[in-house]
């Protein structure tokens, strides 16, 4: 069977984004920037609602779509749509940039999050669409002058730094994993599984193992419960994390879970804990998956 060739365009720009990830000179900007973000965001009611945690996921990838549909649609028509879908693609241009200020809001604060290398392809991700947007704007003002021509060549300027900072977002998500549930994967026991000593378990969190996975078990009120021991936001060790008032928070982000049920009390994390049923054995301490 013949090998199949290689993608050259998509490993050029797959190893563009390496090279940004490894580019210390960027942590200059990059570092304080994030901490003035996160600054920003500081207050956990903000920051939840940045993050998605009232919806399940992330909010930032959702609204992104806004000015990406925008701007696309008008590049549509500037190229299709002749004389009378002008001022329709004017309109889509002013949708779009103001549709952008919100994602880039939301952006900027799941941005605060990261880890170096992800903080840096992050601000050049944000620098293109901060090109991008102020490109549009000034295409929308070249066709309010009557100045189509220039309008569509600017628009279609922005589209092209718009693309590009797409390919940097898109890596970020599939290729690194931010904004993506961290124990979405995790393998969890399904039946009773063995995982410690009775006598082990206290009131401090615990990490244990159980069927290649990891799971945090800890007395509350005198009772042993176990749920999933990474928080999903951005795969913080709870077994580091404070017990407080019978829930965990994350040392990383302060997100923090109900220990009875993994129930999400306050974000950023977006995504509850995986809970498990516990059982004690003859002394050993065995868990699975809650059921139902």
């Amino acid at each position: 069977m013949q090998a199949r060739k290689s993608l050259p365009f998509g490993n050029e720009t797959n190893a563009l984004a390496r090279r940004i990830e490894h580019l210390d000179a960027l942590d200059g900007i990059a570092a304080p920037a994030s901490r003035w973000v996160r600054r920003a965001v500081a207050d956990p009611k903000l920051k939840d609602l940045l993050s998605g945690t009232w919806l399940g996921h992330p909010v930032h990838p959702a609204l992104t779509d806004l000015p990406i549909g925008f701007w696309t649609s008008a590049v549509m028509l500037d190229l299709v749509g002749g004389k009378k879908s002008r001022r329709a693609a004017q309109r889509l241009v002013a949708l779009g940039a103001l549709s952008a200020v919100p994602a880039a809001i939301t952006g900027a604060s799941d941005w605060s999050d990261t880890e170096p290398d992800d903080r840096r392809v992050g601000l050049v991700h944000a620098l293109l669409n901060s090109i991008a947007l102020v490109t549009f704007v000034s295409s929308w003002r070249a066709r309010r002058r009557g100045h189509h021509v220039r309008g569509v060549t600017i628009g279609l300027l922005g589209s092209a730094f718009a693309t590009v900072s797409a390919h940097l977002g898109g890596h970020l998500v599939d290729a690194r994993g931010v904004g993506v549930a961290q124990t979405a994967f995790d393998p969890a026991p399904v039946e009773w599984t063995p995982v410690c000593q009775e006598l082990e378990v206290s009131e401090q969190p615990m990490r244990v193992t159980a069927l290649g996975g990891s799971v945090l078990v800890v007395r509350v009120d005198d009772r042993i419960v176990a749920v999933a021991s990474t928080c999903p936001h951005r795969g913080g060790p709870l077994d580091e994390g404070k017990v407080e008032d019978g829930t965990i928070v994350c040392p990383w982000h302060a997100s923090r879970f109900r220990l009875d049920d993994g129930a999400l009390l306050q974000g950023p994390s977006a995504v509850p804990l995986t809970r498990y049923e516990t059982r004690v054995v003859d002394g050993t301490v065995e868990v699975r998956v809650a059921r139902g």
